[in-house]
Protein backbone atom coordinates (compact mmCIF):
# COMPACT_ATOMS: atom_id res chain seq x y z
CA UNK A 1 0.00 0.00 0.00
CA UNK A 2 3.13 2.34 0.57
CA UNK A 3 4.54 1.72 -2.45
CA UNK A 4 1.44 1.67 -4.41
CA UNK A 5 1.04 5.35 -5.03
CA UNK A 6 4.22 5.84 -7.13
CA UNK A 7 3.03 3.61 -9.96
CA UNK A 8 -0.50 5.02 -9.10
CA UNK A 9 0.53 8.67 -9.98
CA UNK A 10 2.41 7.91 -12.76
CA UNK A 11 -1.14 6.16 -14.81
CA UNK A 12 -2.90 9.58 -13.91
CA UNK A 13 -0.18 11.30 -15.08
CA UNK A 14 -1.02 9.05 -18.19
CA UNK A 15 -4.74 9.37 -18.56
CA UNK A 16 -5.03 12.94 -19.00
CA UNK A 17 -2.93 15.92 -20.01
CA UNK A 18 -2.42 17.79 -16.41
CA UNK A 19 -2.41 22.05 -17.45
CA UNK A 20 1.43 22.83 -16.38
CA UNK A 21 -0.28 25.39 -13.52
CA UNK A 22 -2.02 22.26 -11.84
CA UNK A 23 0.76 20.26 -12.26
CA UNK A 24 3.22 22.98 -10.55
CA UNK A 25 0.44 23.35 -7.53
CA UNK A 26 0.09 18.88 -7.25
CA UNK A 27 4.01 19.38 -7.11
CA UNK A 28 3.89 22.28 -4.62
CA UNK A 29 1.58 20.15 -2.60
CA UNK A 30 3.63 16.93 -2.51
CA UNK A 31 6.50 19.56 -1.48
CA UNK A 32 5.13 20.36 1.38
CA UNK A 33 3.54 16.73 2.52
CA UNK A 34 7.33 15.69 2.30
CA UNK A 35 8.65 18.30 4.24
CA UNK A 36 5.89 17.29 6.95
CA UNK A 37 7.18 14.00 6.62
CA UNK A 38 10.87 14.37 6.80
CA UNK A 39 10.42 16.84 10.13
CA UNK A 40 7.83 14.64 11.96
CA UNK A 41 8.01 10.62 10.71
CA UNK A 42 11.92 10.76 9.64
CA UNK A 43 14.11 12.66 11.36
CA UNK A 44 11.80 12.42 14.84
CA UNK A 45 12.03 8.72 14.70
CA UNK A 46 15.37 8.40 13.46
CA UNK A 47 16.30 10.36 16.57
CA UNK A 48 14.71 8.70 18.97
CA UNK A 49 15.66 4.96 17.67
CA UNK A 50 19.49 6.26 17.37
CA UNK A 51 20.33 9.39 19.08
CA UNK A 52 21.64 12.38 16.72
CA UNK A 53 24.93 10.39 15.61
CA UNK A 54 23.78 7.70 13.29
CA UNK A 55 20.89 9.88 12.08
CA UNK A 56 23.25 13.13 10.57
CA UNK A 57 25.57 10.92 9.33
CA UNK A 58 22.08 9.07 7.37
CA UNK A 59 21.32 12.04 6.22
CA UNK A 60 24.96 13.37 4.85
CA UNK A 61 25.14 10.24 3.27
CA UNK A 62 21.59 10.48 1.88
CA UNK A 63 22.06 13.72 0.76
CA UNK A 64 25.69 12.68 -1.27
CA UNK A 65 24.07 9.98 -2.80
CA UNK A 66 21.38 11.62 -4.12
CA UNK A 67 23.46 13.96 -5.55
CA UNK A 68 25.57 11.73 -7.29
CA UNK A 69 22.71 10.09 -8.80
CA UNK A 70 20.99 13.38 -10.16
CA UNK A 71 24.60 14.80 -11.66
CA UNK A 72 24.46 10.99 -13.75
CA UNK A 73 20.74 11.86 -15.14
CA UNK A 74 21.13 14.77 -15.20
CA UNK A 75 24.45 14.12 -17.78
CA UNK A 76 22.17 11.76 -19.35
CA UNK A 77 19.30 13.56 -20.00
CA UNK A 78 18.87 15.77 -23.36
CA UNK A 79 18.42 19.44 -22.64
CA UNK A 80 14.85 19.20 -23.54
CA UNK A 81 11.65 20.06 -21.50
CA UNK A 82 10.61 17.09 -18.46
CA UNK A 83 14.10 17.38 -17.39
CA UNK A 84 13.15 17.54 -13.59
CA UNK A 85 11.17 13.97 -14.09
CA UNK A 86 14.23 11.86 -14.03
CA UNK A 87 15.24 13.36 -10.81
CA UNK A 88 11.81 13.14 -8.84
CA UNK A 89 12.23 9.62 -9.91
CA UNK A 90 16.01 9.16 -7.93
CA UNK A 91 14.41 10.94 -5.45
CA UNK A 92 11.55 8.98 -4.89
CA UNK A 93 13.75 5.62 -5.26
CA UNK A 94 16.25 6.81 -2.83
CA UNK A 95 13.85 8.21 -0.19
CA UNK A 96 11.65 4.80 -0.94
CA UNK A 97 14.11 1.74 -0.43
CA UNK A 98 15.16 3.03 3.20
CA UNK A 99 12.19 4.41 4.27
CA UNK A 100 10.26 0.97 3.83
CA UNK A 101 12.71 -0.74 4.86
CA UNK A 102 12.13 1.12 8.29
CA UNK A 103 8.61 0.17 7.96
CA UNK A 104 9.12 -3.67 7.22
CA UNK A 105 11.73 -3.64 10.34
CA UNK A 106 8.64 -1.88 12.08
CA UNK A 107 6.23 -4.83 11.42
CA UNK A 108 8.31 -7.23 11.99
CA UNK A 109 9.19 -5.58 15.35
CA UNK A 110 5.05 -5.59 16.22
CA UNK A 111 4.78 -1.88 15.83
CA UNK A 112 1.47 -1.07 14.03
CA UNK A 113 0.35 1.14 11.01
CA UNK A 114 -1.96 3.61 11.19
CA UNK A 115 -4.74 4.37 8.44
CA UNK A 116 -3.38 8.18 8.95
CA UNK A 117 0.03 6.78 8.91
CA UNK A 118 -1.04 5.24 5.17
CA UNK A 119 -2.69 8.43 4.04
CA UNK A 120 0.11 10.26 4.36
CA UNK A 121 2.61 8.33 2.62
CA UNK A 122 -0.07 8.28 -0.13
CA UNK A 123 -0.47 12.31 0.54
CA UNK A 124 3.52 12.44 -0.46
CA UNK A 125 4.37 9.93 -2.35
CA UNK A 126 1.09 10.48 -5.51
CA UNK A 127 2.12 14.40 -6.19
CA UNK A 128 5.57 13.33 -6.60
CA UNK A 129 5.03 10.58 -9.27
CA UNK A 130 2.16 12.51 -11.05
CA UNK A 131 4.94 15.24 -11.56
CA UNK A 132 7.57 13.02 -12.70
CA UNK A 133 5.66 11.26 -14.77
CA UNK A 134 4.43 14.21 -16.63
CA UNK A 135 7.52 16.04 -16.69
CA UNK A 136 9.07 12.67 -18.52
CA UNK A 137 5.79 12.66 -21.19
CA UNK A 138 6.53 16.39 -21.80
CA UNK A 139 10.12 15.60 -22.40
CA UNK A 140 9.48 12.90 -24.97
CA UNK A 141 9.59 9.61 -22.70
CA UNK A 142 7.05 7.31 -24.17
CA UNK A 143 4.68 5.91 -22.20
CA UNK A 144 5.21 2.25 -21.62
CA UNK A 145 8.65 3.09 -20.25
CA UNK A 146 7.10 6.28 -17.78
CA UNK A 147 4.98 2.94 -16.87
CA UNK A 148 7.55 1.15 -15.84
CA UNK A 149 10.06 3.07 -15.06
CA UNK A 150 7.44 3.94 -11.75
CA UNK A 151 6.46 0.17 -11.49
CA UNK A 152 9.63 -0.62 -11.41
CA UNK A 153 10.43 2.30 -8.40
CA UNK A 154 7.10 0.35 -6.30
CA UNK A 155 8.19 -2.66 -7.31
CA UNK A 156 11.82 -1.93 -5.18
CA UNK A 157 10.38 -0.20 -2.56
CA UNK A 158 7.61 -2.76 -1.82
CA UNK A 159 10.57 -5.40 -1.55
CA UNK A 160 12.43 -2.95 0.50
CA UNK A 161 9.56 -3.36 3.19
CA UNK A 162 9.93 -7.25 2.85
CA UNK A 163 13.93 -6.86 3.17
CA UNK A 164 13.30 -4.49 6.34
CA UNK A 165 10.70 -7.03 7.88
CA UNK A 166 13.22 -10.67 7.38
CA UNK A 167 16.01 -7.88 8.41
CA UNK A 168 14.02 -7.22 11.83
CA UNK A 169 15.94 -9.42 14.25
CA UNK A 170 19.80 -8.32 12.92
CA UNK A 171 19.81 -4.90 12.44
CA UNK A 172 19.73 -1.69 15.38
CA UNK A 173 18.19 1.12 16.39
CA UNK A 174 21.17 2.99 15.16
CA UNK A 175 20.59 1.64 11.79
CA UNK A 176 17.01 2.04 11.62
CA UNK A 177 18.30 5.54 12.63
CA UNK A 178 20.97 5.56 10.17
CA UNK A 179 18.34 4.55 7.14
CA UNK A 180 15.81 7.22 8.24
CA UNK A 181 18.24 10.13 8.03
CA UNK A 182 19.20 8.27 4.44
CA UNK A 183 16.37 9.11 3.45
CA UNK A 184 15.57 12.57 4.82
CA UNK A 185 18.80 13.64 3.31
CA UNK A 186 18.14 12.18 -0.35
CA UNK A 187 14.50 13.83 0.25
CA UNK A 188 15.88 17.44 1.29
CA UNK A 189 18.27 17.63 -1.86
CA UNK A 190 15.43 16.40 -4.09
CA UNK A 191 12.94 19.02 -2.86
CA UNK A 192 15.22 22.21 -3.45
CA UNK A 193 17.18 21.29 -6.26
CA UNK A 194 14.12 20.04 -8.14
CA UNK A 195 10.76 19.48 -7.26
CA UNK A 196 10.26 23.04 -5.86
CA UNK A 197 11.98 24.99 -8.88
CA UNK A 198 9.34 22.69 -10.55
CA UNK A 199 6.72 23.40 -9.02
CA UNK A 200 7.55 27.47 -8.66
CA UNK A 201 7.93 27.98 -12.62
CA UNK A 202 4.45 26.02 -13.52
CA UNK A 203 2.27 27.37 -11.07
CA UNK A 204 4.38 30.44 -9.95
CA UNK A 205 2.18 32.41 -6.67
CA UNK A 206 0.33 29.53 -6.35
CA UNK A 207 3.02 27.16 -4.90
CA UNK A 208 3.70 28.75 -1.35
CA UNK A 209 0.05 28.34 -0.52
CA UNK A 210 -0.35 24.87 -2.15
CA UNK A 211 3.17 23.59 -0.34
CA UNK A 212 2.03 24.96 3.20
CA UNK A 213 -1.77 22.95 2.56
CA UNK A 214 0.46 19.99 2.00
CA UNK A 215 2.25 20.31 4.99
CA UNK A 216 -0.24 20.98 6.59
CA UNK A 217 -2.59 17.64 5.79
CA UNK A 218 0.31 15.70 5.96
CA UNK A 219 1.50 17.08 9.36
CA UNK A 220 -1.76 16.56 10.78
CA UNK A 221 -1.66 13.26 10.08
CA UNK A 222 1.91 12.34 11.16
CA UNK A 223 0.96 13.39 14.77
CA UNK A 224 -1.89 11.81 14.65
CA UNK A 225 -0.72 8.41 13.83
Amino acid sequence: MAAAPLFIGAVLALLRKWPPKWLGIVLGFGAGALMASIAFELWEEGLNLGGPIPLVVGVAAGALCYYVADRIVERRASASQGSAGGPLAVGALLDGIPEQLVLGIGLASGEGVSVALVIAIVVSNLPESIGSAADLLDGGMKRSRVLSLWAGVAVVCAIATIAGYALADAVSPEFRAGASGFAAGALLVMLVDSMVPAAQSKAKESTGLATVLGFALAAGLSLGA
